[in-house]
């Protein structure tokens, strides 16, 4: 089954568009395949991916880390997710208590990306003292836009973590093979940055997180495949999470969205063979999770994309949903 499904990742290594790739598959009942192929690096050394390489899950930091912990936090009675950010952080915005639109912001809101909030911001220009920067976002009156995806909404959800629980992010265990940099094993080569002036390699991509100290709500988690399906696999056989919370992530919220994820739409990352009853999220390194409840059936794809440079046409939009019904085809032929 995975040699069919791992073909459009095989034929973009091939044709020199990404590095590398691996593919993991993960069935409800526990069932798993894997396949990797190409290079971990190709500067400033050579390096092949094996499958215990750990990758820079970018934004799937978002869904795996940041929307467990809230949903988790929910489900304990620590925070309501219709409450405003101010019951966690009682000086967002504290110069302008009476009129800042950020004080009446909610949980559900930065969840489900219904904000006014911009998609993102060079936070790393404005200074590198992690707290100070965390003070910048709190008291920055932000620019208003229509709702977009946003990186400054789980930024914020993170200084809610750590407010409520007193700890930084890296704090929680979130499962073998999951983790806030820098990971215990072989990393997978990411950008050569400009601004740091090397090649990145088991240290975060996200610049505004580097600057943060690198655990932030919006990225910095790090993971290998067994990593990101076995924190699948929970979700599919109800381990990993509580009812509330499937329920959270699987509801729609606003437009597409649910509490941290995306459903299928027309056009979307995950291709459109899977079911309705599917969710996903990508990542900008060229990491991806998606979980389809109704086939009980979940695939991550991990590719190094950005490596050397992200100026470069990867087809990385292309190689997700191309991926996605081929999984799928894959399965229900296996399972016929």
């Amino acid at each position: 089954m995975i040699d069919l499904a791992f073909a459009p990742a095989l034929t973009a290594i091939a044709d020199g568009r990404i590095p590398g790739a691996t593919l993991g598959v993960v069935a409800a009942d526990g069932r798993r395949w894997v396949r990797h192929a190409g290079r971990a690096a190709l500067l400033p050394e050579p390096e092949d991916l094996t499958e215990d390489h750990w990758f820079d899950l970018a934004s799937v930091s978002k869904v795996i880390a940041t929307t467990t912990m809230i949903l988790r936090l929910a489900d304990l009675g620590k925070l309501d997710l219709d409450a405003p950010l101010t019951t966690a952080i009682p000086d967002l915005r504290q110069y302008d208590v009476a009129n800042a639109a950020e004080r009446r912001l909610t949980f559900r809101d930065c969840l489900a990306h219904r904000t006014f909030l911009p998609a993102v911001e060079p936070i790393y220009t404005y200074g590198g003292d992690p707290a100070r920067l965390r003070a910048f976002i709190l008291q920055r009156e932000w620019r208003h836009g229509p709702p977009v995806y946003s990186d400054i909404n789980f930024l914020l959800l993170g200084i809610a973590i750590e407010r409520i629980t007193g700890a930084p992010l890296g704090a929680w265990d979130l499962g073998e093979g999951l983790r806030f940099g820098p990971p215990p094993g072989p990393a997978v080569a990411t950008e050569r940055c400009n601004w740091r002036g090397r090649v990145l390699k088991g240290e975060v991509h996200d610049e505004n997180c580097f600057a943060m100290g690198g655990q932030t709500g919006h990225a910095g988690l790090f993971g290998t495949v067994a990593g990101v399906l076995g924190f699948a696999r929970g979700l599919l056989d109800g381990s990993g999470a509580s009812p509330a919370m499937l329920a959270a992530i699987r509801m729609p919220q606003y437009e597409h969205r649910t509490c941290g994820w995306e459903r299928r739409f027309a056009g979307w990352s995950g291709g459109q063979a899977c079911s309705g009853e599917t969710i996903g999220h990508t990542g900008f390194t060229g990491t991806g999770l998606w979980i389809d409840f109704d086939r009980g059936l979940a695939w991550t794809l991990l590719t190094n994309r950005v490596h050397p440079t992200r100026h470069r046409e990867s087809g990385i939009f292309q190689l997700r949903p191309a991926t996605g019904e081929a999984v799928i085809a894959a399965w229900d032929q296996h399972e016929a």
